[in-house]
């Protein structure tokens, strides 16, 4: 997110900074990685199977799933807000369906886009965050990638009803302008995929003359598609933006939705074994997308 240091903001400063202050007083810093519906931290080795070969195979099924991904349709709705600054709060809205051309090319068809107000919350969304919102929450670590990353092993922990592998994750070195993952997976210990991620992309942005676009810490569940892959179907971000002028909070919402499997050509596998194309329902009508609250 970039600061908004348009003129109206910039009247409206003294009451953004009253208003901060009142939120830095009653918000608990809490550092560390946790989720509300984890059990407890199980610290011993994997038993039956090495660390390696557990991140051996998870990367491996992350390609896996990653190429049957760009075989799907499906709608995504983000709603990005600016909570307590004004009533209603500001925020940045839109619902599109990816799904392919006639040539089979992946397309995105905006549904609903009302005209955004963020920027009256102080901050303006930036290419970054629309490509990291489309591109990068839905963290996937393939075998193509694991090479750019430090896994470490934290452990096993009961995440509802699924026994899950922990790995803490941080890029080796930045390089260029390409954009990373830093933060927490939990891997199914069955199906040895990617079931939730906790963190945020990096780095944030900081430059010279005070432009700073920073990004929220964000969490991604997924649920299990076709009986096959764990795809991701809700994103969730809460947290505090700490610019140079001031701390502005930010809360993210993305669901994803519809997924369908597209009618191509190509053959989706799952453990050397064609994943079946799903037979359409022809009596659902096509979701129609949430009006905002």
């Amino acid at each position: 997110m970039k600061l908004n240091l348009q003129p109206r903001f910039l009247k409206r400063s003294r009451y953004l900074v009253a208003v901060l202050l009142r939120a830095l007083l009653s918000i608990a810093i809490v550092s560390g990685i946790a989720t509300a519906q984890g059990g407890a931290l199980d610290k011993s080795e994997p038993k039956g199977i090495s660390v390696q070969e557990v991140i051996k195979r998870f990367a491996a099924k992350e390609k896996e799933f990653k190429e049957a991904r760009d075989q799907y349709t499906y709608r995504q709705d983000v709603k990005v807000i600016v909570p307590g600054v004004e009533t209603p709060d500001p925020e940045y809205r839109q619902v599109f369906d990816v799904s392919f051309d006639d040539k089979g090319h992946r397309i995105k068809n905006v549904v609903f886009a009302p005209q955004p107000t963020i920027e009256r919350g102080g901050i303006a969304m930036s290419e970054e965050d629309i490509d990291d919102i489309e591109n990068r929450l839905p963290f996937v670590l393939t075998s193509d990638e694991i090479g750019e990353y430090d896994i470490l092993y934290v452990g096993q922990q009961k995440q509802d009803e699924l026994s899950t592998y922990v790995f803490d994750v941080t890029p080796k070195q930045i390089v260029g302008k390409k954009r990373y993952f830093q933060g927490r997976i939990w891997v199914d210990d069955h199906d040895f995929q990617i079931v939730e991620t906790y963190g945020k992309t990096v780095p944030d942005i900081r430059k010279k003359k005070g432009q700073e676009n920073l990004f929220p810490k964000f969490t991604t569940w997924r649920e299990q598609i076709d009986g096959q892959y764990w795809f991701p179907t809700y994103t969730r971000a809460e947290d505090t933006l700490k610019f140079t002028i001031g701390d502005i909070k930010i809360r993210e919402i993305i669901k994803y939705t519809n997924y369908r499997r597209f009618g191509s050509k190509s053959r989706i596998t799952y453990e050397g074994q064609e994943v079946k194309k799903a037979e359409p329902n022809t009596d659902q009508k096509p979701p129609q997308p949430e009006k905002p609250q």
